[in-house]
């Protein structure tokens, strides 16, 4: 589960081109949204891509996503559970 948090991590900053953010800026736990790393809707977008392109994992509900993308750790325990990839 570590290697699948760092590697989310990863991807996140690469993803979002989050250029002054390093890996150990981002706490597991820290929301993704909003105080935390700060990120927004077109944000949430590009993790619904990355999700997907990555892990196999297609959202179709917007009220899941909220609940995924609360922070690494929602991330990378229902990546592991639904993961097709």
């Amino acid at each position: 589960m570590e290697d699948l948090k760092l590697e989310l991590k990863t991807k996140i900053i690469e993803a979002l081109n989050l250029e002054d953010i390093e890996l150990t800026d981002i706490n597991d736990d820290d929301p993704l949204f909003g105080d935390g790393l700060g990120l927004d809707s077109i944000d949430a977008l590009e993790l619904i891509v990355l999700m997907d392109k990555d892990y196999g994992i297609k959202l179709t509900d917007p009220k899941e996503g909220k609940t995924i993308f609360q922070s690494i750790n929602t991330m990378a325990a229902y990546i592991s559970e639904h993961r097709t990839k």
